[in-house]
C-alpha cells in the first residue's frame, strides 16, 4: 500500500499541477497586438481626354480593276499573217494601233468585183434612165397633149429596178471595203494587253477571240463598307458625285521598300447591299494609273493590286477620342476621379473601330479615363496615375482591419497579404517564446 502511494501520488501532483497551468496561465497571456494595414492604392495608366473636331475616317479594301475591258474577236476569217510586237501580255499599244493582220488577199478581190458590179449596175440604170426619157418623148409625139403616158409606157419599173440595183451594189461594196478594214485588228484604245489568244498563221473565223485588253486611262477600286459606315460618308446613293463634292480616298499597299500610298477620289456608289456580305460597295477612280499618259505623278499602280483604304468621312464636332480597349461592359469606361479613385461612367458611343472608340457625351474635358485592365476592378478603389506622384496622401477611411471580413479587398493586393503574413509569423514567435519562458 505504501509503496503504491509513493509510486501514484508523484504522477498525480503532477497532473493536477498541468491542468492548473492550463487553466490559469491563459488569463495571464497578453492578447495578440492588432495589426492595421493601409490600403495600397493600385496603379493605373490614364488618358486626359479633351473634346475636339474630326473628320471621321472609313477603313475599307479593295482590288484594283480596270474601268474598261475588252476581249476582240475577229470579224472576218481568215489567217493571221502579222502581229505587233507589242502584241503580248503587258505590251502598250496606242488607240488605232495594229495589233494583227489576217491575209487581206480574198477580201480585196471582194472589193474588186463590188466595184465592178456597181459600175455594172450604173450603167443599166442609165441605159434605163434613157429609155424611159426617149418613150415620154414618143408618147407626146403621137399623143401631143391629149392625154397621160401610164408608168409602163415610160418604163418607170424598170428604171426604179435599176437605181435599187445601183444601190444594192453600192452596199456591197461598202460590205466589201469594210471587211477588207476588218483584216487589220486594232486597239480600240490607249491600253495594255492582258492576254494574247492567237498568233501568225493561225486560221481564225468570226467570233474568235483573239486577247483581252484594258484601257489605261483610269482603273477602279471597290471599296465594301456597312451600312452603319456609310452614315459617315457625304456620298449621295445612288448617283454620280459632282468633281467639287468628290471624298477624298488614301490607298496603300505594304511592300519590301515600305508603304506605298496613292490619292483617289470616290466618284459613286453601286447602290445595290450585296445579299452575302450584306454590305455596299463604293467606287473610288485613280487616273492614268501607270503614267503613260503624262496625267499623273503618282507611282505606278498595277491592275489586281490589293489595297487598304482610307475615306474620307464627314466633319464631326465635340467628340472624345478614346482607345478601344478601354471601353467595358457595354458602353461603360473606368475613370480616376479627383480623389484619385475609381469611378464608373456610362458614356453615348456614336462610332467604334476596332482600335478606337467615339463618345458624344457622358465625359467632361480633362477627365481621365483609365486604359489598364483591371481583373476586379471595385468602385471607389483608390488608384495611383502612371502620370502623377506615386505618393498618395493616407486617409483615415483607408484603413482595413486585417479579419475575414477583409479577406477579398487584401487579395487584391498581394503586398498587403505579404504584410499580413509576416505580422502573423512576428505574433506567433512572440507567443510561443512567452510559452518557454513561462515554461
Amino acid at each position: 500500500m505504501q509503496r503504491f502511494i509513493k509510486v501514484s501520488l508523484p504522477i498525480l501532483v503532477i497532473a493536477l499541477a498541468s491542468v492548473m497551468a492550463f487553466i490559469i496561465f491563459p488569463q495571464f497571456k497578453s492578447p495578440a497586438e492588432q495589426h492595421i494595414v493601409e490600403k495600397k492604392a493600385l496603379l493605373v495608366e490614364a488618358q486626359v481626354v479633351e473634346r475636339r473636331s474630326l473628320n471621321f475616317t472609313i477603313e475599307s479594301q479593295g482590288v484594283v480593276k480596270p474601268r474598261t475591258q475588252t476581249t476582240l474577236a475577229a470579224e472576218v476569217s481568215g489567217k493571221i499573217t502579222s502581229v505587233s510586237k507589242r502584241f503580248i501580255a503587258g505590251g502598250f499599244l496606242n488607240k488605232g494601233e495594229v495589233l494583227l493582220e489576217i491575209d487581206p488577199s480574198d477580201y480585196r478581190v471582194g472589193v474588186k468585183l463590188a466595184e465592178a458590179t456597181l459600175a455594172s449596175r450604173k450603167a443599166q440604170f442609165s441605159s434605163e434612165k434613157a429609155r424611159s426619157e426617149q418613150a415620154l418623148k414618143d408618147w407626146q409625139r403621137l399623143n401631143g397633149s391629149s392625154g397621160k403616158a401610164n408608168d409602163l409606157v415610160l418604163r418607170l419599173p424598170q428604171l426604179a429596178e435599176a437605181k435599187a440595183n445601183v444601190r444594192a451594189a453600192e452596199a456591197d461594196l461598202e460590205r466589201a471595203r469594210r471587211n477588207l478594214q476588218r483584216t487589220k485588228i486594232r486597239m480600240p484604245y490607249a491600253g495594255m494587253v492582258r492576254a494574247k489568244r492567237v498568233d501568225i498563221g493561225q486560221f481564225v473565223s468570226p467570233g474568235t477571240p483573239l486577247g483581252t485588253m484594258f484601257a489605261v486611262d483610269m482603273v477602279e477600286i471597290r471599296l465594301p463598307v456597312t451600312s452603319e459606315e456609310l452614315m459617315f460618308i457625304n456620298l449621295p446613293e445612288y448617283s454620280e458625285i459632282s468633281v467639287e463634292k468628290r471624298p477624298q480616298v488614301i490607298l496603300s499597299t505594304n511592300t519590301r521598300a515600305g508603304v506605298i500610298r496613292w490619292q483617289a477620289e470616290l466618284v459613286r456608289s453601286e447602290g445595290v447591299v450585296d445579299e452575302k456580305s450584306r454590305q455596299i460597295y463604293l467606287v473610288a477612280q485613280i487616273v492614268d494609273p501607270y503614267g503613260l499618259l503624262g496625267q499623273s505623278q503618282q507611282p505606278p499602280l498595277s491592275i489586281g493590286t490589293f489595297l487598304s483604304a482610307q475615306i474620307e468621312g464627314k466633319l464631326v464636332d465635340n467628340l472624345f477620342v478614346i482607345p478601344r480597349h478601354a471601353l467595358t461592359n457595354g458602353n461603360q469606361l473606368m475613370v480616376v476621379s479627383t480623389e484619385n479613385r475609381l469611378e464608373f461612367r456610362q458614356v453615348e458611343v456614336v462610332r467604334s473601330t476596332p482600335k478606337e472608340v467615339y463618345i458624344s457625351s457622358g465625359l467632361n474635358d480633362g477627365d481621365r479615363v483609365i486604359s489598364t485592365s483591371l481583373a476586379t476592378p471595385v468602385e471607389g478603389m483608390p488608384l495611383r496615375v502612371s502620370d502623377v506622384p506615386a505618393e498618395v496622401d493616407a486617409l483615415e477611411d483607408d484603413v482595413w482591419l486585417e479579419d475575414d471580413s477583409q479577406e477579398t479587398s487584401v487579395a487584391e493586393d498581394p503586398a498587403m497579404l505579404l504584410d499580413i503574413v509576416t505580422d502573423s509569423e512576428q505574433a506567433a514567435s512572440a507567443e510561443a517564446e512567452a510559452d518557454g519562458g513561462d515554461t
